[in-house]
């Protein structure tokens, strides 16, 4: 009986030493848990477009659409995903989706390319409907944009900002 006890001992020995000891060099080596990652993302992450329009975030922050609008019109510029640099597509239109007095209504804002933009594609997409802004700066609309890109489809929530004293209505 003792023959089977030393070498059950031995070896019980041996796996909490080196069950101890790895767990604890492993905790002890590892950085402490922060949340640097997310509070850097913040930092990084664009809060207005180059325009000083409202950002809509396309995908997984792949692409970005600054929407700006005036009295009669809204503008709609595509945009990578620093929100800085303009991404001229081949699209001819971004629908905007929204509701109104219950009832969906859409919005196609037509491509118009800058000078820049490449034969065929375009970074910006205009309408001229005063009752398309007046629908997005109804904060119960709920606005999204629609657009796709290289063959995805992407859609956003657009979240403008209330604070009407850049402009009058």
């Amino acid at each position: 009986m003792r023959n089977y006890l030393l070498p059950l001992a031995l070896c019980g020995s041996l796996l909490l030493t080196l069950g101890c000891g790895g767990d604890a060099a492993t905790t002890a080596s590892a950085p402490p848990a922060t949340d640097d990652t997310a509070v850097a993302d913040a930092h990084d992450h664009p809060t207005e477009g180059p325009h000083h329009g409202t950002l809509v975030e396309l995908g997984s922050d792949e692409y970005h659409v600054e929407v700006i609008h005036d009295a009669t019109s809204v503008t709609a510029y595509i945009l990578d995903h620093s929100a800085k640099k303009a991404v001229p597509i081949a699209a001819k239109e971004v629908t905007i989706n929204l509701v109104h007095n219950g009832t969906p209504e859409q919005f196609k804002l037509i491509a118009s390319p800058e000078a820049t933009d490449p034969s065929g594609q375009s970074s910006r997409f205009v309408l001229a409907d005063a009752e398309l802004v007046e629908h997005l700066d109804d904060e119960a609309s709920s606005p999204k944009l629609s657009v796709t890109i290289e063959g995805t489809p992407f859609t956003g929530k657009i979240e403008l900002s209330h604070d009407h004293s850049g402009h009058a209505h």
